[in-house]
């Protein structure tokens, strides 16, 4: 039998990927193996039109990894402050870094950048071994060891297989872990815009009749959008040319920003949730969007991930000598240590796409009001900001 590593990382996206380093960094044998090479960055590229808003702790983590500093900062944007509209004029509610004692809410980095760091990270250690493109073919588990099969017959040996291949995972499926999926029949639509006025680091949303739109800061006069709405309206805005697209844009967000030009491709992507009940088997976890997906409203899908990563290199490297990786016990810990943090994101994201998808007079009144009650809350604001920060 060939070599047996700690573990396999099935899925070289961002998560996979900085489990990889994570792993690798730790003192753990780790192997990445992806289907096909990452999305990486182009060097004097256009910006990308997919953004993560990173928490200041998942900033902290990468920036531990050494993957923070390889990013160039004339490309990073923090975010200060966040306003978020209802549906009527008495819905506001409003988040202040500052008044939370931070020194910001969240970080604005290209997806393609952020890939771009990890791979490099990765790249530099020289001895963390990148399997692509690889095809998964079979997973076996048996006794103190699962075997993963390749398309090209090849065989690899881990005590630990990890899933980090996406809302679809494989893994999961060989695995026999269940996901119960719920299609909100939405797309996400994102493009980028230049502004005529000054965002001074912040965030706005807008919940509307036709969707959540949001505008998240990039550096200068710039700004992402990501329009969550149902599918015949995002088919209609990504048809639309350059200039009549930033023209409905800019009356949608009531020119908080001036006039908006669009200066990258419209592009999108479908809108789901995925409960994953059970985020462990028998030498098999799950991570990120493998173990759960939910609405962007929140822009917290990739942070839950990258807690994930924290905690399951968290509960590896705590274990006790002579326990492998695989251990039961050990991801059962992971997984019960997981379990509040995504219920709550699902239950949040799930119940405000359903609150401001409904349609009666009274709900309208009732959910734009519960907005202005919060807002003049600020302990609770602050604690919703603490846990979305970290």
């Amino acid at each position: 039998m060939s070599a047996v590593h700690d573990a396999l990382i099935v899925g070289g996206g961002l998560v996979g990927s900085c489990l990889a380093l994570a792993l690798h960094r730790a003192g753990l044998s780790a192997v990445l193996i992806d289907s096909q090479p990452p999305q990486l960055a182009a060097a004097g590229a256009a910006w990308d039109s997919r953004v993560y808003a990173i928490s200041p702790g998942n900033a902290g983590f990468l920036e531990s990894l050494g993957v923070w500093p390889r990013l160039d900062r004339q490309r990073l944007q923090c975010v200060e402050s966040m306003v978020i509209r209802g549906d009527r004029p008495a819905g506001r509610l409003s988040f202040s870094a500052y008044d939370a004692g931070l020194r910001e809410l969240a970080h604005i980095v290209e997806s393609g950048a952020l890939q771009q760091a990890l791979c490099d990270a990765i790249a530099e250690t020289g001895r963390l071994p990148v399997v692509c493109p690889a095809q998964t073919a079979a997973l076996r588990v048996d006794g103190d060891c699962a075997q993963l099969q390749l398309g090209d017959g090849s065989l690899l040996h881990a005590r630990l297989v990890v899933g980090t291949d996406g809302g679809n995972s494989w893994v999961r499926q060989a695995a026999g872990l269940e996901a119960r999926v719920t299609d909100y029949r939405q797309t996400g639509v994102v493009a980028n815009f230049e502004t005529g006025g000054n965002h001074r680091g912040a965030a706005y949303q807008w919940f509307r009749d036709d969707g959540v739109l949001a505008l998240l800061p990039l550096p200068g006069k710039r700004v992402s959008m990501v329009w969550s709405t149902a599918g015949d309206h995002a088919q209609e805005l990504l048809a639309l040319p350059a200039e009549a697209l930033a023209a409905r844009v800019t009356e949608a967000s009531a020119g908080v920003l001036g006039a908006l030009r669009l200066i990258t491709p419209a592009a999108g992507f479908p809108l789901r949730l995925a409960h994953v009940p059970k985020l462990v088997a028998p030498r098999v976890a799950l991570a990120g969007d493998a173990a759960h997906n939910v609405h962007p409203l929140a822009g917290q899908g990739v942070n839950l991930g990258f807690r994930d990563v924290r905690e399951l290199v968290k509960v590896l490297s705590a274990r006790a000598p002579g326990q492998d990786c695989g251990d039961r016990q050990l991801l059962r810990r992971y997984e019960r240590a997981r379990r509040e943090d995504i219920a709550a994101m699902e239950l949040g994201t799930d119940g405000l796409q359903k609150l401001f998808a409904a349609r009666p007079v009274w709900v309208s009144g009732a959910r734009n009001s519960g907005m202005a009650a919060v807002d003049r809350l600020p302990f609770l604001k602050n604690l919703l900001i603490r846990h979305a920060a970290a």
